[in-house]
């Protein structure tokens, strides 16, 4: 007879290596593993126009923000450049702003392909191991219940992050957690070449397959798609840094980073991704900032 298996035991496709199960609670992914997941949008502060005591200082109030996390905490940090194609509507109170308007618009029209910059903070939780936590229950009498309770487990996860997305909204302009719909769509931007709104089912399970639309070929060149797929790595920091506004290559305040830190930039075309330009970071300009200082 034939050997009918329900599950494959191999990762055959693009669906089998993503970890989102379902959805349990607004905007929380349950994982396969059996940690939660969260996404908040958020716009960071003006750098470019700080002062470096204002940098220590944004500096320090997130690390107090993160550091109250503890173990089993993942935190991962996306900026999204998405094409800017239409010019937004507005409504002026008086002719002169309406006037700046076009002027503005018409510099839009003609300054050719911009784009806008989308960032996202998503946290991962992992709780502790079923071993763990029923010796954790022994220090402990009257409870009501024995054992793990998953709700209790989500319910901590929200009023943990919750309370770290209260600390950094207090140095950044917006910060909101997204929806449903919106965490959704999100996840699906980050596995797809094709940006569209993804809607959220009657029932939000099986996420892996309900947002890969995209074949994934592994090997030596990788692709998504129609895309090919470059990773840069990372293999040496240097050894003193201090805070300083890291800006893109549109001027766009990005991120703290250190002032010897490489800033790389690339574009996606149909046959590969473009050469990297790296600025800041090269021997070449180490050497010409090192002589200068002298």
């Amino acid at each position: 007879m034939m050997n009918l298996a329900e599950y494959r035991k191999r990762s055959a496709s693009l669906a089998d290596f993503l970890p989102w199960a379902a959805l349990v609670a607004p905007g929380v992914v349950l994982n396969k593993d059996g940690s939660f997941q969260r996404t908040a949008r958020f716009r960071g502060p003006d750098l470019d126009s700080a002062t470096p005591a204002e940098l220590v200082g944004t500096t320090a109030r997130l690390n107090n923000a993160l550091r109250r996390l503890g173990s089993g905490w993942a935190i991962f940090v996306e900026a999204q450049r998405n094409p800017a194609t239409d010019y937004p509507e507005s409504l002026f109170p008086d002719s002169a702003s309406a006037l700046v308007d076009v002027e503005r618009r018409e510099q839009f029209e003609d300054s050719g392909v911009l784009f806008e910059s989308s960032y996202f903070l998503t946290f991962v939780w992992l709780p502790p191991a079923e071993e763990a936590s029923r010796m954790e229950s022994w220090l402990y009498e009257g409870r009501e219940r024995s054992g793990v309770d998953p709700w209790e487990l989500l319910k901590g996860f929200i009023d943990r992050t919750d309370r770290v997305l209260n600390l950094v909204e207090g140095f950044v302009p917006e910060a909101d957690w997204l929806d449903d719909a919106e965490t959704l769509t999100y996840l699906h931007s980050t596995i797809s070449v094709s940006r569209h709104r993804v809607r959220v089912p009657e029932t939000p399970m099986h996420l892996d397959a309900l947002l890969a639309d995209q074949p994934l070929a592994g090997g030596l060149e990788p692709r998504l798609g129609g895309f090919h797929l470059r990773t840069l790595t990372v293999i040496g920091f240097p050894t003193t840094t201090f805070p300083e506004s890291s800006t893109t290559s549109t001027g766009s305040p990005s991120s703290i980073a250190g002032r010897r830190a490489p800033s790389c930039s690339t574009r996606p075309t149909r046959r590969g991704w473009s050469r990297a330009s790296v600025a800041n970071g090269s021997p070449s300009a180490s050497r010409s900032r090192r002589s200068s200082r002298r």
